[in-house]
């Protein structure tokens, strides 16, 4: 197992689909793409055109880094269970990464890392865990440091899943703070007849 490994990272718990390149402690290559939908039709083909433009193959790879969230139930899904999929399929190490250890890679002193989330509110870490809040009552806890680039987004995720690379045994799982906003079904159950 190398100690420096060339790694694929990629996250889509936002309204983008992102991916990065590491080879031992240098990004590669980075891309990220804009988009609130199509992510799971998206993450493959991009993930193979970084790797076709760093020149590599899946089978050079040592490992997968993966963004767990917060943040978009669906997005989390579609990135956990790729990771899954891909490290199974190579026979290679799948490391999960929150979005609050990717964001304490480049969070300035004195700031609270914060994932942006639907209705003015944001995820944060407190030290009482994961938290939804408010934004306004989060800015009550101190100065936010919050993501706005998925290109170092998910470079940090590459970073994180570096270091712990050969350490982690457990397969990635979502990170979910709430429930997700689906609303229930309005089809009418079907009727019953009694025989």
């Amino acid at each position: 197992m190398p100690s420096e490994p060339t790694l694929l990272a990629f996250d889509t718990s936002a309204a983008h689909c992102a991916a990065a390149l590491l080879r031992g402690s240098e990004i590669v290559v980075t891309r990220a793409e804009a988009m609130s939908r199509g992510q799971a039709e998206r993450l493959l083909p991009l993930l193979e055109e970084v790797l076709s433009e760093a020149g590599l193959g899946w089978k050079d790879l040592d490992a997968i880094g993966v963004g767990i969230g917060p943040g978009n139930f669906t997005g989390i899904r579609i990135s956990v269970s790729a990771a899954r999929g891909l490290a199974l399929g190579l026979n290679i190490p799948a490391v999960g990464v929150s979005g609050f250890d990717a964001l304490t890679e480049n969070v300035p002193d004195g700031h609270l890392p914060a994932i942006s989330a639907p209705r003015d509110q944001v995820y944060v870490q407190t030290s009482e865990g994961p938290r939804l809040m408010l934004r306004a009552e989060a800015e009550g806890l101190g100065p936010l440091f919050t993501a706005t680039d998925p290109n170092a987004h998910v470079q940090a995720i590459a970073h994180v899943a570096a270091r712990r690379f050969g350490t982690e045994t457990e397969p990635p799982a979502p990170l979910y703070i709430r429930p997700a906003d689906a609303a229930p079904s309005r089809d009418l159950p079907p009727v019953l007849l009694d025989e």
